[in-house]
């Protein structure tokens, strides 16, 4: 069984006080689980104050985003060493918002997949469709090409470490969420993409997420589904009682 994986994508949200009692709240909540990781990906500035919050605690904290250069004059950015160095495990990799509005492509995602694996970080490699993809029957061929592209040139042992998290771009803050058959059928194609690249074992190891207007009232059926082992949550993960109570769904098995 894969262990599933809640993450929150806090993306610009919070202040640093916010922050801090948002982590202390859930700290002494969540208790360690072979069945559940739970990970809170906060705006870059809070990253060191959230990892030494929940030390030694079964949280995990991650990046949203990263250069994938080790260091260099890269005024603003962030690098996979500096993000280990301050106790970062997981990093979001290519979510549509950074492709849409900071012009990264499949190629820059494949080199920032690529740094995170030599860094010591798990990537949650971010796909997904357009509404007009999608009205189009290209929804697979899309996500599937996304996939390739992202682990080209990784060796199978590196991807099967890697999280996939599937996120139908029309999904994302608009309070509209693909059903979870729908959901499962993508996830499943992702899983065909990597069986045939990297073999099933391989396939059988990545941990896929949905992530699109997930919330606690339609986590538990969405993780149901064979092919979904977890979510990236947005909004829902922003309050201490809603993250908790996702947490607890995907605690069952």
């Amino acid at each position: 069984m894969r262990k599933r994986i809640i993450a929150g994508n806090w993306k610009m949200y919070k202040t640093i006080e916010e922050a801090k009692s948002f982590a202390l709240e859930v700290k002494g909540e969540i208790i360690e689980s072979e069945i559940v990781e739970a990970v809170i990906c906060p705006p870059a500035p809070y990253l060191y104050e959230l990892a030494e919050i929940t030390k030694g605690s079964p949280i995990q904290i991650g990046a949203q985003t990263m250069h994938d250069e080790i260091e260099g004059a890269f005024t603003g950015e962030i690098s996979p060493t500096m993000l280990s160095n301050l106790g970062v495990r997981y990093v979001i990799i290519g979510h549509s918002e950074r492709r849409m509005y900071f012009n990264e492509t499949d190629q820059s995602v494949n080199k920032k997949v690529k740094a995170a694996f030599e860094s010591n970080l798990t990537p949650i490699v971010c796909v997904g469709e357009t509404l007009e993809e999608r009205e189009s029957n290209k929804t697979v061929e899309k996500v599937s090409n996304q996939v390739k592209n992202a682990f080209l040139n990784c060796t199978g042992e590196t991807i099967a470490k890697a999280v996939i998290a599937y996120e139908p771009i029309w999904a994302i803050g608009t309070g509209k969420t693909a059903t979870a058959d729908d959901a499962n059928e993508v996830c499943h194609a992702i899983r065909n993409t990597i069986e045939e690249l990297y073999g099933t074992d391989v396939a059988n190891k990545v941990r896929i997420q949905y992530g699109g207007s997930v919330k606690p009232e339609n986590i538990e059926e969405l993780l149901t589904k064979e092919h979904i082992d977890g979510a990236l949550v947005g909004g829902a993960s922003l309050d201490s009682n809603s993250f908790l109570k996702l947490i607890k769904a995907a605690s069952y098995e």
